[in-house]
């Protein structure tokens, strides 16, 4: 019998998160044996030992993007197993951010196989969608550590690395800008001012906005019960209060050299020029090298003037994993195909068609990743950035101060107060 998730398991899955993960193999297992039970068809039961091949029907989502890269993989793998099997494998479009979601509302009528980012791991464990892995040992030798932490959970690997390189920084028009001008923000938007052009970063994202709170001294992250945050964001005592940073931010949204613009109106801008530098990630490395030619540079994050102070902007680190469905009716078959999908060859072939930064350490270690702007840029900035580990509740209140910043608190609200609500709402249970 089929099981539904509504969405009313994920509160389930919420209270039961730090006991979950040690106690829903059982199930999880159970669940798979039941799918694996019937994937046979009718025409093949009964047929042992004749020369009839298994029908295998798999589905694997990924980034729209990723479209004309997942199927030339999907064809290399129908390739080097053809015979084994009668294979039928879809690609369908599904965002990495959101596949959580899509996924947990209805396991077995999700993806057999799909790409996602590393913060939704966690629950995805406890909704009993994945299961370790299998024979794991070779994945943590041939990824780099940090790639393999992200996609473990009390030290079991329950993910396959796909990508090192979901992190962002800083793009740059060596047109207008030297070496020592990019170090300060304040520097670059006095250039941008000067020539009618502007700085772009998108503050309707609070993933961005990590930036100016990341290296103050005031924090976030992830409590203990694997669900609810901890955040100081509004704090009052130390070097540099949340006040101060809130006016940092309202500083650099006057200055006519800036412009909040999310990753549409980023690439638009360089494509139009009038964007000369921006925050944004490896995704946009082939398009904005393309528009700037040989302009095109990229860096660390710089710093920013808070509190009298030079603040080096933080970041955001993360990594894109695939993941196997538990519920699975060809799971032994999904699992190969996660295994196919990031091994080295292919995560060669996703850095040349799409820029993403292998995990893998021998693909990491090629010629042409080494020589990426974008990835050498990404690799300056980890020594500032942190590992996204933050609860469902961090995104929405940060998104409305932000955006609010953005807009010059137009509405002239106390700040200490805007920031006490933000902080409310992440905190939130």
């Amino acid at each position: 019998m089929k099981k539904k998730y509504y969405p009313w398991i994920l509160m389930a899955v919420s209270l039961v998160t730090a006991v979950s993960l040690t106690g829903c193999g059982k199930s999880r297992e159970t669940g798979r044996k039941e799918a694996q039970a019937g994937q046979l068809s009718e025409e093949n039961q009964g047929k042992e030992g004749t020369d009839i091949l298994e029908t295998v029907e798999l589905t694997v989502w990924g980034a729209e993007e990723d479209e004309e890269l997942l199927k030339q993989i999907i064809d290399g793998f129908k390739e080097t197993y053809q015979g084994q099997a009668d294979f039928s494998i879809t690609y369908k479009p599904q965002g990495e951010s959101g596949c959580k979601d899509v996924l947990i509302a209805d396991l077995e009528a999700g993806a057999d196989v799909f790409a996602f980012a590393d913060d939704q791991l966690n629950t995805l464990v406890a909704a009993g969608a994945l299961e370790p892995v299998e024979e794991g040992e070779n994945l943590k030798t041939a990824n780099i550590k940090e790639a393999v932490e992200a996609a473990s959970v009390g030290g079991t690997l329950y993910a396959y690395p796909l990508t090192a390189d979901n992190g962002y920084f800083l793009y740059y028009n060596k047109e207008y800008f030297t070496q020592e001008d990019i170090k300060s923000l304040d520097r670059m938007l006095e250039i941008a001012e000067e020539n009618g052009k502007v700085i772009s970063m998108d503050w309707s994202s609070a993933w961005y906005v990590y930036a100016f709170f990341g290296n103050t001294g005031l924090e976030v992250g992830l409590n203990e019960d694997g669900i609810t945050n901890y955040c100081t964001w509004n704090g009052t005592d130390g070097a540099i209060k949340g006040t101060d940073v809130a006016n940092s931010m309202l500083r650099i949204a006057a200055s006519p050299g800036f412009a909040s613009l999310n990753d549409e109106g980023f690439l638009k801008g360089v494509q139009d020029g009038s964007v000369i530098a921006g925050v944004s990630g490896v995704w946009n490395a082939l398009a904005v090298e393309e528009a700037w030619e040989e302009g095109y540079g990229a860096a660390r994050l710089p710093s920013y003037t808070c509190a009298g102070e030079q603040v080096q902007m933080a970041s955001f680190s993360g990594y894109k994993l695939v993941g196997v469905n538990a519920y699975s009716k060809h799971y032994d078959w999904a699992c190969r195909m996660a295994e196919w999908i990031t091994n080295q060859s292919n995560q060669e072939l996703r850095f040349q068609m799409r820029g993403q930064g292998p995990s893998n350490k021998n693909a990491a270690a090629s010629k042409a990743v080494q020589q990426s702007p974008a990835i050498v840029a990404l690799l300056e900035q980890s020594e500032f950035s942190k590992l996204q580990r933050i609860g469902g509740n961090f995104w929405t209140p940060v998104e409305t101060f932000s955006k609010n910043m953005a807009a010059g608190n137009p509405d002239n609200g106390n700040l200490q107060e805007l920031l006490d609500k933000m902080v409310e709402g992440v905190t939130a249970p």
